[in-house]
């Protein structure tokens, strides 16, 4: 495995919303590159630390959730396909739902 993957990918939502599988550190690193807004704190500790995993300085697993909590703060992280097929059966339970 190199030594830049994760451990999990993280799939967060980019664009019109499609879900993008990030398994790297490298991938991490240029979706904060390509950000909009550059003075955005959360980004830039995300970008240090990817730049440091890129170093050798830290793991990737250090990086990744340095970059998870960039992506949560942003409101990036789509949610697992578990809890949506749960939500929805939870919703379509209910009698007074046609």
């Amino acid at each position: 495995m190199k030594l830049d993957m994760f451990e999990e990918p993280v799939t967060i939502l980019l664009g019109l919303g499609i879900p993008t599988e990030v398994k790297s550190v490298m991938h991490a690193y240029q979706i904060l590159v390509d950000w909009r807004n550059r003075d955005d704190h959360a980004r830039n500790l995300a970008l240090k630390a990817c730049r440091a995993a890129l170093n050798g300085d830290i793991d990737a697993q250090t990086a990744r959730a340095v970059f998870v909590a960039f992506a949560e703060r942003h409101d990036l992280v789509a949610p697992e396909i578990d809890s949506l097929i749960a939500g929805r059966r939870g919703r379509n339970s209910d009698p007074h739902v046609r």
